[in-house]
């Protein structure tokens, strides 16, 4: 009886491997969550399509989850991210505040997270692996110092904000606002969030111009350029010369900036690659080998305007 025993187990065990080898991923298979904010513009959807061919290249299985712009949805998704037992998680945060009980949750997990795109106000810097993200004062600056370049420093500018406590919006404004400070005819007279979506800006810049007399707006700054894009349907549709009347200047450099600045109706916008995927999967498979990684990994981008807008558009949307 207890070799009949013996055989039968000896049975179940090797058809319960037979089991897990079929099903089962590569052991050398890494697998990552991704908690992105959202798909609120045409610049988001393309950083994520970035990220996921990225990880299909590498063999990675990513586990991606779109926040819809909640941070509820993140912690969440995070939280989940952290049972599955993933080999690490990345998060573009909807904002900046709120995340170090769940960072502490993924730490004690040991799980290495990545800060990608926007930032996170945190004291304790050994909740996270890297940020890997572009400087965004930069931006701000860049734009500023194209705009006092253009208006030889003396415009009222309007200016449309991006979500309220997101880090892009938070040091966009700071680098633009710290180079106009130096040219006392440049000033912004109005300014108000449009959570970074082209309805939005339509929306607020329909109502800058019933506040104010148009001639008196010299620019439009944008903290990204689906508000932008916004912005020129509003003033299209109240008989305004978009580019020309008022000057439009914002970030993200996604393929309709480019065509809206071939066709004359807006004028500069500062890249902000979607290329960020590649840098954090490197990151992490730097750490996973015993390596140091830097605690900011930067990818800026550069100034374009209406002079090889055409060009630019043609090579961005080519199969």
């Amino acid at each position: 009886m207890k070799q009949v025993l013996a055989i039968f187990v000896s049975a179940l065990a090797l058809a319960a491997c037979g089991s897990g080898g079929s099903d089962s991923k590569d052991d050398d298979q890494l697998t990552i969550g991704f908690s992105q904010v959202g798909s609120e513009s045409g610049w988001r959807t393309s950083f994520s399509q970035a990220v996921q061919a990225e990880a299909r290249e590498r063999g990675i299985d990513l586990k991606f989850s779109d926040a819809q712009q909640k941070q509820e949805n993140q912690i969440r998704a995070v939280r989940s991210f952290i049972a599955q037992g993933v080999d690490a998680i990345i998060i573009a945060p909807v904002v900046e505040t709120g995340w170090k009980p769940v960072l502490t949750e993924a730490k004690r997990a040991g799980i290495p997270v990545i800060i990608i795109d926007r930032n996170m106000a945190l004291e304790d810097d050994s909740l996270y692996l890297t940020r890997v993200a572009s400087d965004f004062v930069e931006e701000g600056r860049k734009a500023a110092r194209w705009l006092m370049e253009e208006t030889s420093g003396d415009c009222d500018i309007v200016e449309l904000q991006g979500t309220v406590g997101a880090t892009a919006a938070i040091d966009r404004m700071t680098g633009f606002n710290e180079v106009i400070a130096d040219y006392p005819d440049a000033k912004i007279v109005m300014s108000q969030t449009a959570d970074f979506t082209r309805a939005r800006g339509k929306e607020i810049m329909e109502t800058f111009l019933r506040a104010m007399d148009p001639a008196d707006i010299c620019a439009v700054w944008a903290h990204n350029d689906e508000m932008a894009l916004g912005a020129v349907i509003a003033m299209n549709e109240a008989g305004i010369d978009p580019g020309d009347d008022i000057l439009v200047v914002s970030v993200d450099a996604v393929p309709d900036i480019f065509k809206a600045m071939a066709d004359g109706d807006t004028n500069a916008t500062v890249e902000l690659s979607p290329h960020m995927g590649g840098p954090a999967f490197d990151a992490i498979e730097a750490h996973l080998r015993g390596e140091s990684v830097p605690k900011l990994i930067s990818v800026n981008g550069d100034l374009f305007t209406q002079e090889t807008a055409a060009e630019e558009y043609q090579k961005r949307t080519a199969d």
